[in-house]
């Protein structure tokens, strides 16, 4: 039996790191965004940001959490280069939140506590960025309930939603996701891996490291790193307990009381999260459960196509963005984040094809443009003429030239080669300029061949 837990840390998307007013974001320069107090020198004192306090209440809230009504940091207390005062400003004996659930994981606790500085290995040097310590982190601790990394996986892609839906976090990539993974065999002892990035590399992380145990029942207690280049966990050092940190109450910071009021508040503000969206898409729109879970999997993309679907039908909405827009971002590694098409632009060009006036072939290439730079989608159709060729005449006419030009694929196709007809269909498509009917050409196309 496989047990497996996770402890996540969440940056928050604060404009200024939790205990002073350097920026958490901006300029990259390592080390030139700190402060006496963010690099823990002699005399500095700490000031809580209260916007930390606001987005980690919305990330208990979301998760079903017990609010603690009062709570205090500590100092966890250990050695580290990227850590210079040597103690970490954390959450210990009372933390924001406990008792929570997501998709019957439960939720240990929710706590609030600073990120250390980052370390930079290059060959037998090591380099410390501080410009990393000091910013907010909300960890998210689990039970061990998991039994698979599939499950994790499924997840940590849920969480990440909330929080995203929340405007708590940003995901600039999946990498930027960082986890400790605790993991056990039946009568073996619990192993931690630290500081995993990226949910490709916790289930990688996780499956390795079950084999491992499987093969070598662990004894004691461990704490193992994960060496993303070898794909293996190697060990750091036997675990310590939570006592071996020598949690004392931090002197600097008072006792924090959070109301009643307060914390309803915070409830009340929460927006619409996924799930509660996915269900209201499929019973709204009438859209497919499977489309409504691919939509509300991104909040810009659910966005777009609440605002899409007031003007167009929305299954056909639902397709593009759903099938279409994602398909064209991902070619070109981007994400809703990176381009600005609106609502607008999607409108025009659905309402178009909805009428029958341009093809799926066009409104595929004004998609590949539209992420490039957004431009009107009317005006680009009219000055490129890419309105639909339907007249059958001037059909006729287009189908005959191409038949004229290509006598072996008429002989391949009368002898019995189906897929003859395809290239003919592909040449009268391009001469168009792909603004012909498909199913008009290809009738036009059987006609005519009986007369060659």
């Amino acid at each position: 039996m496989v047990k497996i837990g996770l402890e996540i840390h969440v940056q928050l998307n604060t404009k200024s790191k939790i205990f002073c007013n350097c920026a958490t974001s901006g300029n990259d320069v390592p080390n030139t965004r700190t402060c006496v107090t963010c690099l823990g020198m002699p005399g500095s004192k700490p000031s809580l940001n209260k916007e930390v306090i606001m987005q980690a209440l919305k990330i208990a809230l979301a998760l079903n959490c017990k609010i603690s009504q009062e709570m205090f940091f500590s100092r966890k207390s250990y050695f580290y280069p990227d850590l210079t005062k040597n103690f970490q400003i954390t959450q210990y004996e009372i933390p924001l939140a406990i008792d929570g659930t997501l998709d019957n994981i439960r939720i240990k606790r929710v706590h609030i506590e600073e990120d250390p500085g980052k370390l930079i290995h290059m060959g037998n040097t090591t380099l410390i960025d501080y410009n990393r310590s000091g910013i907010p982190l909300v960890e998210i601790v689990t039970e061990p309930d998991f039994k698979t990394s599939n499950e994790v996986r499924t997840f940590l892609n849920k969480l990440i939603t909330i929080l995203e839906y929340l405007n708590v976090y940003s995901r600039i990539s999946e990498a930027s996701l960082r986890a400790d993974v605790n993991v056990s065999i039946q009568n073996g002892a619990r192993v931690e891996i630290k500081n995993v990035n990226g949910i490709k590399e916790v289930e990688k992380a996780i499956e390795f490291e079950i084999s491992r145990q499987e093969k070598d029942l662990p004894k004691q207690q461990e704490t193992r790193a994960w060496d993303t280049l070898k794909q293996k966990t190697f060990l750091l050092r036997t675990k310590e307990t939570e006592e071996d940190y020598g949690y004392i109450f931090e002197p600097d910071l008072t006792k924090i009381e959070l109301s009643k009021d307060l914390i309803e508040k915070i409830k009340n503000e929460l927006p619409e999260l996924a799930f509660d969206k996915l269900n209201r898409f499929t019973k709204d729109f009438k859209i497919k459960e499977a489309d409504a879970k691919a939509l509300t999997s991104d909040i810009l993309l659910a966005d777009l196509f609440e605002k899409v679907s007031k003007k167009v039908n929305p299954e056909l909405a639902a397709k593009w963005l759903r099938r279409e827009l994602p398909r064209v971002l991902h070619y070109n590694k981007k994400t809703m984040k990176d381009v600005q098409i609106d609502e607008t632009h999607m409108i025009q060009l659905l309402n178009l094809l909805e009428k029958g006036q341009i093809t799926n072939t066009t409104a595929q290439r004004i998609i590949e443009k539209l992420i490039e730079k957004p431009f009107s989608v009317l005006d680009y159709i009219k000055k490129e003429g890419l309105l639909m060729l339907n007249k059958e005449e001037e059909l006729r006419k287009v189908c005959s030239e191409i038949l004229k030009e290509n006598p072996k694929a008429i002989n391949d196709y009368k002898l019995g080669e189906v897929k003859a007809l395809d290239f003919l269909l592909g040449k009268v498509m391009a001469k168009t300029k792909g603004t012909a009917e498909p199913n008009l050409v290809r009738k036009i196309l059987l006609e005519l061949i009986k007369q060659f």
